[in-house]
């Protein structure tokens, strides 16, 4: 049975991190208080090296697309049409239940997406496994309009489940995000608002995926643990401030 986390802990949780992360910009990023460390909270990104990450189904980090500079981690673009060199990037560790808190900046037109609970499956790309919160510029990339209700807008379960309400600010600001994965509950959170939460392995789970692109992918949403992922989609996005609590 999923643990209950009361939504005011959550939210308190989310704006704690997010008045840290809009601090003036001469404050630190990527470190942890001493009661963040006291309270279970890991860095998942230090600011200056890639020792959590390793490429989707690779032993070693890629050696290209993927830089670090002033502290941010950040996937280059190529010319936007196809994935980019550098490939999908996934944490070295599982995990199964846990809060994982991030920004990212995408650039104009940009797409990427912050995946979890991802299998490695060496004829697979990462998204026929992972759920996938949805990191788009709303106002600029085609992919806003497609899907169903805006269910590939910026903080949706991609493809699935639209964000509401859509709090994403604009390309090239930073985007506070909050996931949660509780057992079978999972909730989205972007800029201090809960966009949406649903349930895996329910009758409703099952019969939204028979009806989507990934009815042939019955692992999809199946794994109990996993990979968190970030996704390399051929534009360039910006990553910082990677956080993650097990519960």
């Amino acid at each position: 049975m999923p643990r209950t986390i009361s939504t005011t802990l959550l939210l308190s949780l989310f704006l704690l991190f997010s008045s840290q992360a809009h601090a003036q910009d001469g404050d630190a990023h990527n470190t942890l208080t001493a009661e963040e460390r006291a309270d279970g909270w890991e860095l998942l990104f230090d600011g200056e090296t890639t020792d959590e990450w390793r490429g989707y189904n690779d032993e070693s980090f890629p050696d290209a697309g993927w830089t670090i500079e002033d502290g941010v981690l950040t996937i280059r673009g190529s010319d936007g049409s196809v994935e980019g060199s550098g490939g999908d990037i996934v944490t070295k560790k599982s995990y199964d239940d846990f809060v994982l808190k991030l920004e990212w900046k995408i650039s104009e037109g940009g797409n990427s997406g912050i995946f979890y609970r991802a299998l490695e499956q060496p004829t697979q790309a990462i998204y026929w496994s992972a759920p996938e919160m949805q990191v788009l510029d709303n106002a600029n990339h085609p992919d806003a309009n497609r899907g169903e209700n805006g269910n590939r807008k910026s903080g949706s379960l991609y493809d699935l489940i639209p964000a509401d309400p859509q709090t994403f600010t604009g390309h090239g600001e930073w985007q506070d995000v909050m996931i949660v994965a509780d057992g079978n509950h999972i909730e989205h959170w972007l800029n201090g608002e809960k966009v949406l939460e649903y349930n895996l392995w329910t009758p409703e789970w099952y019969q939204m995926i028979r009806d989507s692109k990934f009815r042939n992918h019955p692992e999809f949403g199946d794994a109990r643990e996993g990979h968190i992922g970030l996704q390399d989609h051929g534009t360039t996005a910006h990553f910082r401030n990677i956080l993650i609590k097990e519960l």
